[in-house]
């Protein structure tokens, strides 16, 4: 009987160990992957104080890691795609000002769906990087040249980098795409054939 303690015994403490091992151990390791790089961008802002900037990380993650995306009505999608498209085209005509359009519509559209509102950027761009690290950067990229005096070729680097973020917040929540992409299809459908007809 005491033998079968001493297994359980020390079979609790290896497991125990082997918790507290993997939980100090997979930190940076887990914030690495899941910030992509928006972790080294981090680092670097820290000048390399890996420890600042895991610590910057965590936080965001406790702050904004619980929020849920709020999903588009199907009609605020098309309008929000209507308006991506007329930022393109105003670009060969107006390049500052379509980088200023496309500003102010990103940050409408993380507002919409459900990230923190557009008067403090530092916050709403905090909270994208913990759902959207890949993305996030082209937005800021769109943010500073709109401050900048950067010239046509680094805004329209900035407006292409930026059409990621656009394109991840604008997709259907999970569960809703196959009902959205079916009626995206057919209004289409509806609309040219009934000017051919």
């Amino acid at each position: 009987m005491t033998t079968v303690v001493i297994i359980v015994a020390v079979v609790l403490v290896a497991a125990l160990a082997l918790l507290l091992v993997r939980s100090r151990g997979t930190g940076g390791r887990g914030l690495r992957h899941r910030f992509g790089p928006e972790y080294d961008r981090t680092v670097a802002r820290h000048d390399g104080d890996t420890k600042a900037a895991e610590h910057e990380l965590s936080e965001r993650v406790k702050l904004h890691g619980s929020l849920t995306e709020r999903p588009l009505r199907p009609e605020a999608r098309e309008a929000y795609a209507l308006r991506w498209a007329e930022v393109q085209e105003q670009f060969i005509d107006s390049p500052r000002e379509a980088v200023v359009e496309a500003d102010a519509l990103l940050a409408q559209l993380a507002q919409d769906r459900g990230f923190p509102g557009a008067d403090s950027f530092e916050e709403q761009t905090a909270a994208l990087s913990v759902h959207h690290a890949e993305q996030v950067d082209g937005y800021r990229r769109v943010h500073t040249a709109v401050r900048g005096q950067g010239g046509t070729e680094e805004m329209r680097k900035a407006l292409i980098e930026s059409r990621a973020l656009f394109d991840v917040l604008l997709a259907d929540a999970p569960g809703e795409t196959d009902r959205t992409d079916r009626n995206d299809r057919t209004d289409r459908h509806e609309t040219k054939g009934s000017a051919a007809a």
